[in-house]
């Protein structure tokens, strides 16, 4: 259920993104969600593609101790 959790976190989060169709600075940000009651701390990473109409955007999640437990990545295209 942890790792189900997690997932739902990162995929909120990129889904989020695709939705307000945002096009996010290159760099590290920190967030946070909450599912089935458990707290999770999350870092979203963007690192520039070749194409600089494209960002790699990857989700990583960890747990309320900071032990990692799911990541998920996409690609952004700028609008």
């Amino acid at each position: 259920a942890q790792v189900s959790a997690a997932q739902w976190c990162a995929d909120n989060v990129l889904s989020g993104l695709k939705l307000t169709r945002q096009y996010p600075d290159i760099g590290d940000t920190d967030f946070a969600c909450e599912q089935l009651g458990e707290s999770y701390g999350g870092k979203l990473v963007v690192r520039p593609t070749l194409n600089p109409n494209f960002r790699r955007v990857e989700a990583f999640v960890a747990d309320d101790r900071g032990q990692p437990v799911y990541s998920l990545a996409t690609v952004l295209a700028r609008y």
